[in-house]
């Protein structure tokens, strides 16, 4: 049983990406399917689809490249199930001076650093990614 199910997500598209993969498959859960679809609107994934039926649906993970380059430099998690990392509004960290994106779960849901300030809302700072 995995205790981090999004850190384990975003190990798993790093390490799919370091060997060259192109897609993640993963089991299905609607906290993975958001945290996905945000960084695929921010043009660092391909696509992210849910095939099969609920009990046993997966999460499917198509990642993008630039030639034979990853899209995806790096993945840090940043808020542990051990270390809970929050921030306000004011505290959200740019990443690689605007280069990268941080998501940040809010009580509006989950999206971009940029969004969050743009709303005025702070929250758990979930990861960050360039």
């Amino acid at each position: 049983m995995v205790n981090d199910p999004i850190g384990d997500m975003l190990a798993q598209i790093k390490n799919a990406t370091l060997a060259g993969k192109s897609r993640v498959v993963l089991p299905h859960s609607k906290l993975r399917q958001r945290v996905a679809e945000v960084i695929r609107q921010e043009g660092f994934l391909e696509s992210v689809e849910k095939t099969g039926t609920d009990p046993k649906s997966q999460l499917v993970i198509t990642l993008r490249y630039n030639g034979k380059e990853p899209v995806i430099t790096d993945i840090k998690r940043k808020s542990k199930p051990g270390l809970r990392v929050y921030v306000n509004k004011r505290s959200i960290p740019r990443v690689l001076s605007g280069l990268g994106v941080a998501i940040v779960s809010t009580p509006k849901g989950i999206m971009t650093g940029r969004e969050a300030k743009k709303l005025g809302v702070g929250g758990e700072l979930v990861c960050e990614l360039w």
